[in-house]
């Protein structure tokens, strides 16, 4: 019993699984649970505060800015449910919670953001808030198209994590990779029950809000290069491309090709920003 706890111990202490494994176990048994009670798009932030708690880095003090992002991402998961049961969605909803979390950007960052001077605070702090709405904006857009609103977290989620880490951030990184994983269980509910299962705003606003914010993050406290922000940003585009004739089951997979094209670039910017090439 007590080698069977050490291995367990040793397990989640592992980097990888902390921001793979866990979160993805984590998202889907989340979202099997829940799948009765309409509640499936929590899956995203079930397995991202999984791989928080196993990395260790739950706690207020000192609130940190990434610590104001997790704080941020919950919110986020929170206001979805509530936007889900008790509002029912219009053209304006999108738009109107990215200004809301545009503003929260601010909040976020703002002991970075303090640090720098006027003319380059004002730059940053609008190119954070542009970033945050246009994400949000464009992805909870996506919430009755559980297929491509999945395939949009999950490539946000890793091309977010894997810049994040070539850009010389490991928990920023992680955080990421975990994102991504967790829609990967969403995922995974969606392929073996199919359309039933709901994305909402749940799961698109939890994705976009904390993916925009790790994006960021992954500029002003690593050396992911700004243009790399530019090829995420491109992600919910992708996950309009047409799925013509495509068999239910098969959607979510050509939407997660479709989808992983300008996150692959982010990547690929990150790294060559990394051996020394500059915009």
């Amino acid at each position: 019993m007590d080698a069977a706890l050490a291995l367990l111990q040793d397990l989640l202490a592992n980097p990888a699984v902390q921001s793979s494994v866990l979160p993805l176990a984590a998202g889907l048994a989340c979202a099997a649970l829940l799948y009765p009670v309409r509640l499936e798009g929590l899956a995203a932030i079930a397995g991202f505060l999984a791989a928080v708690a196993a990395i260790g880095n739950f706690g207020l003090e000192p609130l940190t800015a990434t610590r104001k992002i997790v704080v941020t991402g919950a919110a986020a998961a929170a206001i979805g449910v509530l936007s889900d049961f008790a509002f029912k969605p219009t053209r304006f909803s999108a738009p109107v919670l990215g200004a809301i979390f545009g503003a929260a950007a601010l909040w976020v960052f703002a002991s970075v953001l303090r640090q720098k001077a006027p003319l380059e605070l004002a730059l940053v702090g609008a190119g954070v808030v542009a970033l945050t709405v246009w994400l949000v904006s464009a992805t909870v857009s996506l919430q009755l198209d559980s297929a491509r609103a999945g395939a949009s977290g999950l490539m946000l989620g890793l091309g977010t994590g894997v810049s994040a880490v070539l850009g010389a951030s490991a928990l920023i990184g992680q955080y990421g990779m975990a994102l991504g994983a967790a829609c990967g269980g969403f995922l995974l509910l969606l392929l073996a029950l199919g359309p039933r299962v709901g994305a909402g705003h749940a799961l698109t606003l939890t994705v976009s809000v904390l993916s925009a914010l790790l994006a960021a993050a992954s500029v002003l406290l690593a050396q992911v290069p700004a243009v790399a922000l530019a090829a995420l940003a491109l992600v919910p585009v992708a996950a309009r491309l047409p799925l013509p004739g495509t068999p239910l089951w098969m959607q979510p997979v050509l939407a997660g090709v479709y989808t992983g094209v300008p996150a692959a670039g982010a990547c690929v910017l990150a790294w060559l920003s990394g051996r020394g090439w500059t915009w």
